[in-house]
């Protein structure tokens, strides 16, 4: 399996468990030591029932942004080194939660980028 693609079904896979429903897209592009993500349709239908008024948006945007920072600190921070083959040194996250979607930049230690 290619690497993005492999890339690709883990982050999906840890959305998954975390919140009961993957991203319906990701889109990875590897450049130096960076992958950048962005996800598409990643909000359960009760997500977005609770988005639909301004405090629960931000509950929304807060819930999938700080917890996807922390659930990256567990046992899947070492299944993403060993497919990269690098150490995992930062994560930025963000939602657009209007429009549904998500982008993430995963920071390596070292180049990650196919050749």
């Amino acid at each position: 399996m290619k690497k993005t693609a492999a890339f690709n079904e883990l982050i999906r896979k840890v959305r998954k468990d975390l919140f009961s429903k993957g991203p319906e897209r990701i889109h990875t592009t590897f450049v130096d030591n960076m992958a950048v993500t962005m996800l598409h349709g990643n909000m359960t239908p009760t997500e977005k029932f609770i988005a639909s008024d301004p405090d629960g948006k931000d509950m929304v945007h807060a819930a999938r942004t700080k917890m996807i920072q922390k659930a990256y600190t567990t046992d899947f921070t070492e299944q993403l080194e060993q497919l990269m083959g690098t150490k995992l040194v930062h994560l930025f996250s963000d939602m657009k939660v209007e429009e549904d979607i998500a982008i993430s930049v995963f920071v390596f230690e070292d180049n990650i980028q196919e050749p």
